[in-house]
């Protein structure tokens, strides 16, 4: 019995060994181990081997990348005004032995760091540069970190300014003087709209005066072109017929009503050479019998 006692206590001894010294390090874990209370080696991703009661591990090192929010930070700009600023950090552990032997409290340091920092840089800003210039203070604020945080074996990736509030007074005040330039330039380009539908409905009207002024010309053109023809055909007409003083008077005496028609038509001023033409018109019509007599002799029934 004593010797099966033994066996056992053996078993569970080297059981339990087995147990110490077989270590499975996850992928994208890290473990830091201690010999005798001293740095001995990094675990890597995947089975280790440690001596068990003599190595144990010191830490466990997350290496992927990491996010951290800190509170907003009260800062002063260089006109004197404080703004909260929230900011997030991007970082990731590169060196576990030093994330682990140089400093005590990783997030704690970059969170005291980045205060500081930012301080610092928005201190040289006014608020307008504070609010305009997000990714010049992120560059600036990733720089001196990256930096103050390469011999802790952490290297910052991103630095960014989640939120920047001004105090309540001076977002009112940016608030007005947005609604203020909104107005303005809605007014001004009410303004270029009047002008422009002036200055379009001003030059239809000049094209509108010019065509109906062209109109008129042309229309003008076409009537005086129009009567000079009537009037060549008219003359080549009578040209062409060859009448005598008798077709002329009767035209003439066809004519006289319209004249007289006209309401200043008081005074008529009969041509010398249509008297003759009139007076040989009336012996015709007085009959062949009336006719045949001298002009120089007195007509029939006429005393001289």
């Amino acid at each position: 019995m004593a010797g099966v006692i033994a066996a056992v206590v053996i078993a569970v001894v080297l059981l339990v060994v087995l147990v110490r010294a077989v270590r499975i390090v996850p992928q994208a874990r890290a473990m830091v181990v201690e010999r005798l209370g001293r740095y001995h080696r990094t675990l890597t991703p995947g089975l280790a081997i440690v001596v068990p009661f003599v190595d144990r591990i010191r830490d466990r090192i997350d290496l992927r990348e990491q996010v951290v929010s800190f509170p907003p930070q009260p800062v002063i700009t260089e006109d004197n005004l404080v703004v909260g600023i929230d900011t997030v950090i991007y970082f990731q552990v590169t060196d576990p032995r030093a994330a682990t032997y140089e400093i005590a409290n990783v997030i704690r340091a970059i969170e005291q760091l980045t205060v500081t920092t930012l301080r610092n840089v928005i201190g040289g800003l006014n608020l307008e540069a504070t609010l305009t210039s997000r990714d010049q203070i992120n560059g600036q604020l990733r720089g001196v970190l990256d930096e103050a945080t390469g011999r802790w074996g952490i290297r910052v990736n991103r630095v960014e300014l989640k939120a920047i509030d001004p105090p309540r007074s001076i977002q009112d005040s940016m608030e007005k003087q947005m609604r203020a330039e909104r107005d303005r330039r809605a007014a001004i380009l009410t303004a270029e709209g009047v002008k422009q539908s002036e200055i379009l409905r001003a030059e239809g009207e000049k094209q509108a005066a010019i065509l109906r002024a062209e109109g008129e010309r042309e229309a003008q053109i076409l009537t005086a072109q129009g009567e000079a023809q009537a009037i060549d055909t008219v003359f080549r007409a009578i040209h062409e017929g060859n009448p005598d003083q008798k077709l002329l008077a009767y035209q003439y005496l066809q004519t006289l009503p319209q004249i007289a028609q006209g309401q200043a038509s008081k005074l008529w001023i009969v041509p010398s050479e249509l008297t003759g033409a009139l007076g040989s018109l009336g012996g015709l019509l007085a009959g062949p019998g009336q006719g045949d007599h001298h002009p120089g002799e007195p007509s029939p029934g006429r005393t001289p």
